[in-house]
């Protein structure tokens, strides 16, 4: 089975391949490639290959690599620190303390970082990665490997992963979703920068379909209705009431943001509303008393609202811990 199931890099895959079959294993990996280009993938099947009981590895048959797989063995340890952007530094002198403690049924103990280190988390890990024990691997994950330190990227075994080459993005794609249009498809490979990842996010997001559009001028409106198989209509109202219409997305200039939301609210349809959501904020108080009249959903487009971290610091705040906002 080998490195297969990991697209694209084929070069990345045949040189890992031909290091491994040579019993070469570093001590330390360095996975770098942007958001979607399998990084985690590449982190399991390396973790597997060096795991791995099979003749070809990794074989992804044998008991071990199954665990692998499925995150459930013993030698194959994450660490991370899904409360904070970066792992906390006493996270990684706690597990550097593990470190110390021999594998439980492997040759070999592996530690996946998938989270960004700081540098006080960096300046923690190379204390161990300077003199590492000789069953201890390490596989840390970046986007940037310009964040890393020169004294911890010195000691690494770095593997690239670039974008797909565009004929084998779009067969995998075409596999996934075998009811994507060709358009939907081709946008999604363009977004994505040619990344598997990206373009499958995009594809999975734009199951919600445009059906309906309003703009001050009809021809811009039919122009771009006709972009995702939409229907143009030359009155809000008729837009908002149009079949198939679930909810409504308010884009428009600022100060026309009221008069459209509150057309959608009367008429009981959910409202996004771009940024900023009114220009005052009687408007504001006029919308939220009317949303919550007719019961239907209203927000504000801001991304920060479904931030982990924001949600966070809202919940300390109403526990308490850090104090009142003034």
């Amino acid at each position: 089975m080998g490195f297969e199931s990991l697209l694209g890099n084929e070069r990345l895959r045949e040189n890992l391949s031909a290091s491994l079959t040579k019993g070469h294993i570093s001590h330390f990996y360095l996975i770098s490639g942007s958001r979607g280009s399998g990084r985690h993938t590449l982190a399991r099947l390396l973790a597997s290959a060096i795991l791995c009981k099979g003749r070809e590895k990794p074989c992804l048959s044998c008991a071990v690599c199954r665990k692998v797989m499925e995150g459930n063995h013993p030698d194959f340890i994450t660490v991370e620190d899904p409360e904070h952007k970066n792992v906390a530094v006493k996270i990684v002198r706690q597990f550097r303390e593990d470190v110390f403690i021999r594998p439980n049924e492997s040759a070999y103990k592996i530690y996946l970082f998938p989270q960004e280190l700081g540098l006080e988390g960096q300046n923690a890990l190379l204390k161990i990665l300077e003199e590492p024990p000789a069953y201890g691997v390490f596989l840390l994950l970046t986007d940037n490997p310009e964040k890393l330190l020169p004294t911890v990227r010195s000691r690494c075994t770095e593997l690239k992963l670039i974008s797909l080459p565009e004929p084998e993005l779009k067969a995998a794609l075409s596999r996934e979703f075998p009811d994507a249009g060709e358009d939907a498809i081709r946008a999604a490979m363009l977004r994505s920068g040619g990344f598997l990842g990206q373009a499958k996010q995009l594809l999975e997001s734009g199951r919600h379909q445009i059906v309906s559009c309003y703009t001050r001028n009809f021809e811009k409106a039919k122009d771009f209705a006709g972009k995702y198989g939409a229907a143009a209509y030359e009155t809000a109202e008729e837009a908002i009431t149009a079949e198939g219409v679930e909810g409504v997305y308010v884009v428009t200039p600022h100060n026309a943001h009221f008069r459209f939301v509150k057309q959608a609210l009367e008429l009981g349809k959910p409202v996004l509303c771009e940024k900023a959501f009114t220009v005052t904020a009687q408007e504001t108080d006029e919308l939220i008393a009317l949303a919550r009249e007719k019961q239907v959903y209203l927000c504000e487009a801001m991304w920060t609202w479904f931030s982990a971290s924001a949600n966070q610091a809202k919940k300390w705040v109403d526990e308490g811990k850090i104090g009142p906002i003034r």
